[in-house]
């Protein structure tokens, strides 16, 4: 009980973006998804990508994929999307890469699909670059409405 009091206040104390990161942090149901390896993640997202609607799904070769793994489109908008399997939170790296990758693919779209979160200056970056963040929440929310 102590340790909830413990919790409770340090999320009292934290606003903004951190607070959020912490919360959901804290209440993260271990998972499968925590086990994979890069292309194995890549793989499973294009496959829940696919049984979420999008078409075209495609998996790019890998090396030398100008930051994006994964090409699909829905609703006539088409997306590139960087898969990131981590043990943390993931940076501005993710964010430049899928935002250069974007344009090379000539896509409208660019997202980071993550099984993790994102740090505060990679939410920002993404805001300024107008990169879509998909991160744990976002991707458990896409399982459990496939099942």
């Amino acid at each position: 009980m102590q340790y909830a009091v413990i919790i409770g206040t340090a999320l009292a104390l934290l606003t903004g973006m951190g607070g959020y990161f912490l919360y959901r942090h804290l209440h993260r149901r271990p998972s499968q998804l925590d086990g994979m390896e890069g292309h194995e993640f890549e793989y499973f997202c294009a496959d829940l990508l696919a049984r979420r609607g999008f078409y075209e799904v495609e998996v790019t070769k890998g090396s030398g994929d100008y930051g994006v793994d994964i090409l699909a489109e829905k609703d006539g908008v088409t997306y590139a999307i960087q898969c990131k399997a981590y043990t943390t939170p993931v940076g501005v790296k993710a964010i430049q890469e899928v935002y250069a990758g974007r344009d090379y693919y000539d896509r409208m779209v660019g997202a980071v699909l993550t099984n993790q979160y994102f740090t505060k200056p990679a939410v920002e970056a993404a805001k300024k670059l107008k990169i879509l963040l998909w991160d744990r929440g976002y991707l458990d929310e896409m399982i459990e409405d496939g099942d």
